[in-house]
C-alpha cells in the first residue's frame, strides 16, 4: 500500500506542475487576469498567400490556348542557339518552315548574359541573337538564369513558344498548360504540343 501511495503522490505533483504551464493567455483564465495576446506580424503585401489558388489564366479555353497564332512569338533559351549552331540552321528561317508561319524570336537578357559567360566557344551564337530580327525582352530579375526566367514569362503571358533542347525545361513547361515547346530534333525543328488547328507539323 505504502509504494502506491508514493506514486499517486508522484503523479499529483506532476498533474500541479502542469497546472501551473497554462500559457497566461489561455482562453480558460478570466478575462481580467488573462494576459494580452502577443502582436501578430503585419501582412506583408509581396509575400504569395498559399492559401489563395492561382486564377486561371483567360487565353485557355479548357488546355486549349487561344491566344496562340500566327505571327508566333517564340522565347529561345541558351542551348536551342547552340544547337542550331552546331546542326547549321538559320534559326528564323527554319521556324518559318516549322511553324509555316511568320515568327519572331525573343530573346531575353538572361539568356545573352549566359552566352557572353560561357566565352569565346559561343562568339557565332552570340552574334547570331545580336540580329536586328531577333527581339530584346528586358529581365528585372537578379542573375542571368535563364529558365526560371522562361517559365515565369510562359507563366503569366500564354502567348510564347518555348524554344529549348533542356530536358528540365521541358519538364517545367509541359506542366504549364497550352505552351508549345521547340526543339531541334534530327538536324530540323520539331514542336511539341501545339494545337492541330494552327495546322502544325505533326510528329
Amino acid at each position: 500500500m505504502g509504494k502506491n501511495k508514493k506514486t499517486r503522490k508522484v503523479v499529483m505533483q506532476r498533474f500541479a506542475q502542469m497546472k501551473k504551464m497554462i500559457s497566461p493567455s489561455d482562453s480558460r483564465i478570466k478575462a481580467e487576469h488573462r494576459a494580452p495576446p502577443k502582436k501578430t506580424k503585419p501582412e506583408d503585401p509581396h509575400e504569395i498567400k498559399t492559401h489563395e489558388a492561382p486564377q486561371q489564366s483567360a487565353a485557355l479555353f479548357f488546355q486549349y490556348n487561344m491566344q496562340l497564332g500566327p505571327p508566333y512569338h517564340i522565347l529561345i533559351d541558351t542551348n536551342f542557339i547552340n544547337f542550331s549552331v552546331k546542326n547549321k540552321l538559320d534559326i528564323i528561317e527554319n521556324m518559318m518552315e516549322c511553324l509555316y508561319a511568320k515568327c519572331i524570336p525573343y530573346v531575353t537578357d538572361c539568356v545573352l548574359g549566359e552566352l557572353e559567360k560561357l566565352g569565346q566557344k559561343y562568339k557565332v551564337a552570340l552574334r547570331i541573337i545580336k540580329d536586328p530580327r531577333f527581339e530584346r525582352l528586358p529581365c528585372m530579375h537578379k542573375g542571368t538564369y535563364a529558365d526560371d526566367c522562361l517559365v515565369n514569362r510562359v507563366t503569366q503571358h500564354k502567348c510564347y513558344i518555348v524554344a529549348t533542347n533542356d530536358k528540365d525545361l521541358k519538364r517545367r513547361i509541359r506542366k504549364i498548360p497550352g505552351v508549345p515547346i521547340m526543339y531541334v530534333s534530327q538536324h530540323r525543328y520539331t514542336i511539341e504540343r501545339m494545337p492541330d488547328a494552327y495546322g502544325a507539323p505533326k510528329k
